[in-house]
């Protein structure tokens, strides 16, 4: 019997791990011999023997159907799913053939690429996080297909092989040149939408920088046309550049879930999620089986914008509560605990009430009270409590519309709040918004008249403990925007300012 080993890499949730291929060849006393693939396989790797063995033959290499072939997958108690092992096993039953010239394979190299049917490599998901995972455990190499090459080589501190066949992959094995593959570029980025082109609007405005300097959420209520959805697709423009590690995170999560555009490297750009209020709840946090990341997920270190909040199914909007909170997201499985990335920040739009027109200047809202109330209440209390920011939006004069562009412009804007995170992480390490009680209670600095004026706002409007230390942390961003160290009256006046949805109606 000839034994032989292969490295490849499995994904669970955003994470890799490295899989063992073991491929174990025996000549069968009498009869015809039979593959088994054991190790949890899904039907997606049960069907690469079928795959693999016609690549084998197209590609013009030796082997041996009739034998009796073992494909062990270890480890053997994590499910292993999709097509990504088949590389990997069309090396190991290669390998356990002599006239291949294979030989023993190297150790410190990865494989994960599918294979077509006549040979040629084909793309996978997920390459980003196997290649760390395969980074970690100690592999220098990583053999992919040309079309990920890109992504295995923004993790960096690997050796990156992309052959276009299986028939290339083996040339190099048995000593040839190596396709290595180049250096990746950053992923193409659009220019952005400029918030000097939105007319008007001076507070909702003022409600984004402050949004974007200390990560607060937003709510913005207004009725039809009057830029909501122009403030929110500008709200990326005037955020902080990713760092390093945010672009590598963002970057596992959209090539787990196969949205990086080919031959794309890092994401360079934080990442700008619209979900329909269609969505399900799985689609909107993450779920399904198996596992997949969620438009929450795919928004992290970016912006969630939830359009027409209410419409959003209640168990949907529901299921944000925790991740926001936490920022990060975790699912139960029979087999597994499953962690999705979730720090992103929400940025939501709605109506006033059903029709729509509730206060407009020009327009007469049809809605009785009770219908304004139940349209309300698809909010729950809870969720509005992790919102920081909710701010009326209303509609603008034509005046106001047909004047030349005002405001800052992003370029502007954006030294403003980086000076502004600069302060807080020399502060306290993170954003105001990620400050829990105790950093809060440390670094809020506020002064006695403005922690009064506070515990009136409290009193007379029922807030909670979690929104009393929402609003301080407004106050914190609002004082860090203006550079100051003491959080003062105004500040905590503008932060409470903020919270329309908590007065009383």
């Amino acid at each position: 019997m000839r034994l032989v080993r292969v490295n490849a890499a499995g994904i669970e949730g955003v994470d890799g791990y490295l899989v063992a291929v073991e491929v174990a060849r025996s000549t069968p006393k009498s009869g015809e011999g039979h593959t088994t693939v054991v190790g949890l396989p899904d039907a997606a790797v049960r069907e690469s023997v079928q795959r693999v063995t016609t690549a084998i033959f197209a590609s013009g290499l030796h082997h041996r159907p009739g034998d009796h072939i073992t494909v062990n997958l270890a480890p053997a108690d994590r499910r292993k799913e999709g097509p990504a092992f088949d590389l990997a096993c069309a090396l190991g039953l290669l390998a356990t053939i002599g006239d291949n010239g294979l030989g023993d394979l190297p150790d410190g190299a990865m494989f994960m690429a599918e294979l077509a049917l006549d040979g040629t490599l084909r793309p996978v998901r997920g390459v980003v996080a196997a290649a760390a995972a395969a980074r970690a455990a100690g592999c220098d190499t990583a053999v992919v297909a040309p079309a990920n090459a890109h992504e295995a080589a923004a993790v960096g501190g690997l050796r990156v092989i992309a052959p276009p066949d299986l028939r290339a992959c083996c040339a190099w094995l048995r000593g040839g040149e190596a396709p290595v593959a180049p250096l990746p570029p950053p992923c193409a980025v659009a220019e952005e939408p400029c918030l000097s082109d939105v007319r008007g609007q001076v507070q909702a405005k003022r409600a984004l920088l402050i949004s974007a300097a200390g990560g607060h959420n937003l709510l913005m209520l207004g009725p039809p046309g009057s830029g909501k959805t122009m403030l929110a697709r500008r709200l990326s423009g005037i955020l902080p550049a990713l760092t390093a590690e945010e672009a590598l995170e963002v970057t596992r999560v959209h090539s787990i879930a196969g949205l990086l555009p080919p031959g794309c490297g890092l994401v360079s750009r934080r990442p700008f999620r619209a979900p329909h209020h269609g969505v399900s709840g799985p689609g909107l946090v993450g779920g399904g089986n198996p596992p997949r990341p969620g438009e929450l997920s795919l928004a992290h270190h970016g912006i969630l914008f939830l359009d027409e909040l209410p419409e959003y199914p209640r168990t949907a909007l529901e299921s944000l509560r925790q991740p926001l909170e936490d920022g990060h997201l975790t699912i139960a499985r029979a087999g597994a605990r499953l962690r999705f990335p979730a720090r992103c920040c929400l940025v939501a739009a709605m109506n006033p009430c059903p029709c729509g027109y509730l206060g407009h200047p020009t327009r007469r809202c049809t809605c009785g009270s009770d219908e304004i109330h139940r349209y309300r209440a698809r909010i729950s209390g809870p969720l509005l409590d992790r919102i920081d920011l909710h701010l009326e939006v209303p509609a603008q004069r034509p005046e106001a519309l047909q004047g030349a562009d005002d405001g800052e412009t992003n370029a502007v804007l954006r030294e403003r709040v980086v000076a502004a995170r600069a302060r807080m992480l020399a502060r306290q390490g993170r954003p105001n918004a990620l400050l829990e009680a105790r950093g809060l209670r440390s670094h809020h600095h506020a002064v006695p008249e403005a922690l009064r004026l506070l515990g009136q706002a409290v009193d007379e409007l029922g807030l909670s403990a979690r929104a009393h230390d929402r609003i301080l942390k407004v106050a914190r961003t609002i004082a860090d925007l203006d550079g100051r160290d003491a959080v003062g009256l105004d500040d905590v006046s503008e932060a409470i300012g903020y919270r329309v949805l908590d007065r009383p109606a």
